[in-house]
Formats: structure tokens, C-alpha cells, sequence
């Protein structure tokens, strides 16, 4: 009976201590969640989460080379490879640099033209130079031009460069981001009485596609006009104008 009394009193103090032990389970996760913490932190050090990159909307480099189509010659003309240079929004501005250089050049070879054939508006153009007696070649006609013309001229062209840009952000779609290369934002300066409004999609394509192919031929003509005069014999069969 003693050793019976033992054994049980033994036992009591057994199962007592073990209730005041620690839980080797608990410790386990314990440990668990310390080293994933450390873990976690560990990566986010190693590894910093870099910017959403911007989401560009330009016109896709597609979209603006297939205009105009290239039935003349078969086949896009680059020999230099510039339209595989740069991001979309390099060839967006390529394409509007491209339209307006056209405008510009056929409004050039308009008024080349037109002084060599002997057209000159009425009145005058400065004080004491009159229309009439600007010579009848382009560059001779230039030069006779005073200073302060061809001054107001060029700040002229820089207005509508500037009002371009400044109208195609607030005013419409930025080429860069979406909007139409080339497309004029000045009021007033192309189409005031606003005739192309009323017409489709596919007539505006076609319109600026043969825009785009006589500013090209335009920009040839000026050039070589340019040269024939400056350099006698340079152009075959073109006179100096």
C-alpha cells in the first residue's frame, strides 16, 4: 500500500509539472512565424516593387505607316531606316512633322509659282514697295522683301507652330497620345467654313493621304527649284526660276 501511495503521489506531481511546461507545438509555430516574418522582409529589402510603367495611347507605328499606301513604288520608301527608329511616339512626330513640312512647301511652290508667272496682289507691300514691283523669281522676290516682312512672317509661322500645340492639348487629342498626326488645331486656318465636317471616316483617310503624297511632291519641287536657281545646270531641264 505504501508503494501504491508513492506511485500515485508521484504521478500527481508528474502530470502537475507537465501542465506548467511549455508546449513544444506552440514553440514551433512561434519559431515559425518569426522566420517567416524575417523572411518576408528579407524579399521586400531585396526587392523593391518598381512604378507601374506610364500607359502610352499613341497611334501604333502600324497605324500611321499604312497611310498613304505606296502604289507608285510598290513599297514604303526608307532608305535610311527611320521608320523602324525610336517609339511609336517617334513616328507619330515624324508624321506630323512630315505633314506640315508638305504645307509648308506647297504653299511655296504656290507662290514661287505664281511671282514667276507675273501674279502679284494690288496695292502695297511695304511702305514705298509696291506688289508690282517685286521681281519675278523667287529669290530675287525674297530679297526684295524688307527686313521687317520677312520678320513678321517668320513670327507668323511660330503663332501657328506654338497655338498647334497649345490647342492640340486643351482642345483635342494630343498626336503623342492618341489624336491624328498632322491634323491642323489652329482655328480658323484650314477649312474655317468647316466643310469637312460632314464627312465620313474613310473620305478624311483618303484626304489625308493624298495630302501627304502631294506635300512630298511639293517639297521635290521646291527643292529643286531651290538648286536650279542657286546652282545653274544642277536640275535637268529646269530653267532658273
Amino acid at each position: 500500500q505504501k508503494t501504491k501511495m508513492k506511485l500515485a503521489i508521484a504521478s500527481l506531481l508528474l502530470g502537475s509539472a507537465a501542465a506548467f511546461a511549455p508546449s513544444t507545438s506552440l514553440v514551433n509555430k512561434n519559431v515559425a512565424l518569426r522566420m517567416s516574418d524575417e523572411a518576408v522582409e528579407a524579399v521586400e529589402e531585396a526587392a523593391p516593387v518598381a512604378p507601374a510603367a506610364p500607359v502610352s495611347t499613341c497611334m501604333s507605328r502600324e497605324a500611321i505607316l499604312a497611310e498613304p499606301d505606296c502604289l507608285e513604288i510598290g513599297q514604303m520608301w526608307d532608305p535610311l531606316g527611320l521608320a523602324a527608329a525610336g517609339s511609336d511616339e517617334t513616328i507619330a512626330w515624324f508624321r506630323h512633322a512630315e505633314v506640315k513640312h508638305g504645307r509648308v512647301a506647297m504653299a511655296a511652290f504656290v507662290g514661287w509659282w505664281a511671282v514667276g508667272a507675273g501674279v502679284h496682289f494690288p496695292g502695297d507691300l511695304a511702305s514705298g514697295v509696291e506688289f508690282g514691283s517685286l521681281p519675278t523669281k523667287g529669290l530675287e522676290a525674297w530679297d526684295a522683301v524688307p527686313g521687317w516682312g520677312k520678320a513678321q512672317m517668320l513670327l507668323f509661322a511660330g503663332l501657328i507652330e506654338f497655338h498647334d500645340e497649345l490647342f492640340h492639348s486643351r482642345r483635342g487629342t494630343h498626336y503623342l497620345r492618341g489624336g491624328v498626326p498632322g491634323k491642323n488645331m489652329v482655328p480658323g486656318l484650314y477649312d474655317p467654313m468647316g466643310l469637312s465636317k460632314s464627312r465620313s471616316e474613310e473620305a478624311l483617310a483618303k484626304g489625308r493621304s493624298r495630302e501627304i503624297k502631294n506635300g512630298r511632291l511639293a517639297m521635290i519641287g521646291v527643292a529643286g527649284m531651290y538648286f536650279a536657281t542657286t546652282i545653274p545646270g544642277s536640275v535637268p531641264f529646269q530653267p532658273a526660276c
